[in-house]
């Protein structure tokens, strides 16, 4: 009797660990919502699906884009809602506010947003919401614009953002502290939509010594007309998304390997759907120096006359050079 009751307490242990495998195969359901689509967010989005099937390989995505929409957004988060999505992903600020206003049985993680406390998404950096957690990208915008300093002087710093994007906001009057502190008129010009980009790149331009473009995705939908009129009028332009750069001419691009990012905010909704608690998770940062990318453009700055110091130089992982781009890892 004894033999059969350790058999059967072996068998019982061996159907809870099938158990176990099986939740980590199911196939759940995941809808990603972007706010508009330029190569950051791009990454971010393959990231996300990468770092959730690390874990869950069967993992279903439903992948959708804004075009940079409020309606749609809050559209987008209705879909969710009705197909009762395992999970649901905000890239950049609009879209998560969308997914955290609308859902309140599914869990929400947002990535690429600025400051997640003052878009309303959670009350406090130290832990998560009832069914929301994730990923800043606060940018160090006081570094990137010494960066340009140290290459030319700057006595105007142009600066275009949206200024219905919450994380554009914050990021605007961080910059616009930098300048003061730095002496540096601030130039700034908003606008409602990417399609009003090119028109406010124009008004500034002949009153600035150089442009900086922090992370705004209203923005950067429209960088290449922003490089054109930079281009044409002689002005550098530095930006915070080495992604966008790589094949549209600034002089440097400084910021988040947002692939890597992506994979990390794959990684949390990972935790979240293996049953860790949104509210018991912070929001977390990339902390490590690989997560950060430098880009320099050399053909740029011979194009505009600049010289690029040995020492900042020695700092970028990712060159261009005679058309050609190379990395340092």
């Amino acid at each position: 009797m004894k033999k059969w009751g350790v058999a059967l307490m072996l068998a019982a242990s061996l159907v809870m660990m099938a158990g176990v495998g099986l939740a980590d195969t199911k196939r759940v359901r995941i809808g990603i919502s972007k706010i508009v689509a330029h190569p950051a967010l791009d990454a971010l989005e393959k990231g996300v699906q990468d770092g959730v099937r690390e874990s869950w390989p069967e993992a279903v995505f439903d992948l959708q884009n804004a075009n940079g929409d409020l309606s749609t957004a809050a559209s987008i988060a209705q879909k969710f809602k009705a197909q009762q999505v395992d999970l649901a992903v905000g890239i950049a600020t609009p879209t998560a506010q969308a997914l955290v206003n609308l859902l309140k049985d599914q869990p929400v993680i947002y990535c690429a947003v600025t400051d997640p406390v003052d878009a309303g998404l959670v009350d406090s950096y130290d832990k998560g919401g009832a069914n929301v957690t994730g990923y800043s990208d606060m940018t160090p915008v006081a570094e990137q614009i010494d960066f340009l300093l140290r290459i030319k002087p700057i006595k105007r710093l142009g600066h275009i953002y949206a200024s219905g994007e919450s994380n554009a906001v914050r990021l605007a009057q961080i910059a616009r502290k930098v300048c003061e502190e730095r002496g540096i008129e601030f130039v700034e010009s908003t606008v409602a939509s990417s399609a009003e980009v090119k028109q406010a790149i124009q008004t500034i331009i002949r009153r600035v010594d150089g442009v900086y473009l922090s992370n705004d995705n209203t923005v950067f939908a429209a960088l290449p007309a922003v490089s054109e009129v930079c281009m044409r009028h002689k002005i550098p332009l530095v930006t915070a998304d080495p992604s966008s750069a790589r094949d549209i001419p600034v002089l440097a691009a400084w910021g988040f390997d947002y692939y890597r990012m992506g994979v990390a905010t794959g990684r949390l909704a990972a935790e979240v759907l293996s049953g860790k608690p949104t509210a018991e998770i912070p929001t977390r940062y990339m902390t490590e120096a690989a997560d950060m990318d430098l880009l320099v453009n050399l053909d740029v700055a011979g194009q505009l006359g600049l010289t690029i110091p040995p020492d900042l130089l020695e700092k970028a992982n990712t060159r261009i050079e005679n058309g050609a781009l190379t990395e340092a890892r």
